[in-house]
């Protein structure tokens, strides 16, 4: 029953993210200090991680959150925490759906992870140049990869202009936005 209610509430999210029309596919709004950016998620290749993400989007979870890393040629990551760099307490992580088939490319929104495979909760980056080391290659710990969950469709030039941000080291990480760049809110739009 447990598990019944748990597809239930996951296709109220979907249907809320604009998946009432046959084959459209759910759409969030990511509005940043720097401007906003639409990502296009895919259920039917990374159910879990869009279901995840978008229960994340429903409890307005990243509202108030940061680009924490941004890395020049390679990603921006954001989703765990505040301007005031305190990490936000999240649900438990969730199965690594690398092995789909869709790789890290420019534009391409993945979960970030620790060094365990299954690691992934709220955190997700979107990768400014193909990446595909990130890919998948194998079932191994390290060859595992980063689970490719969606694309920016709208405002890549935003994106760009985050990666551009000057950077350095705060309260011990590293490419840190020297002036925070703040997600505003991420809400769900019609496709």
């Amino acid at each position: 029953m447990k598990k019944m209610l748990g597809w239930f509430a996951a296709g109220l999210l979907l249907a809320a993210a604009g998946v009432a029309a046959a084959g459209a596919l759910p759409r969030v709004a990511v509005e940043t200090s720097k401007g906003t950016f639409v990502l296009e998620l895919y259920p039917d290749k990374a159910p879990e991680t869009v279901r995840n993400f978008l229960q994340y989007v429903e409890d307005g979870f990243y509202d108030g959150t940061v680009f924490h890393r941004v890395v020049p040629g390679f990603v921006i990551q954001g989703g765990g925490f505040t301007a005031e760099f305190k990490r936000k307490p999240t649900r438990p992580a969730i199965k690594n759906e690398a092995s789909n088939g869709l790789g890290n490319g420019r534009g391409t929104v993945a979960m970030a992870r620790t060094a365990v495979v299954d690691s992934a909760t709220s955190q997700f980056f979107v990768n400014l140049k193909d990446n595909g080391f990130l890919d998948h290659r194998d079932n191994t710990p390290r060859g595992f990869g980063y689970a490719v969950f969606g694309r920016v469709v709208d405002g890549m030039d935003v994106v760009d202009a985050i990666a551009g941000v000057k950077t350095g080291t705060v309260r011990g990480f590293q490419n840190v936005p020297l002036e925070p760049v703040v997600i505003v809110k991420v809400r769900p739009v019609g496709p």
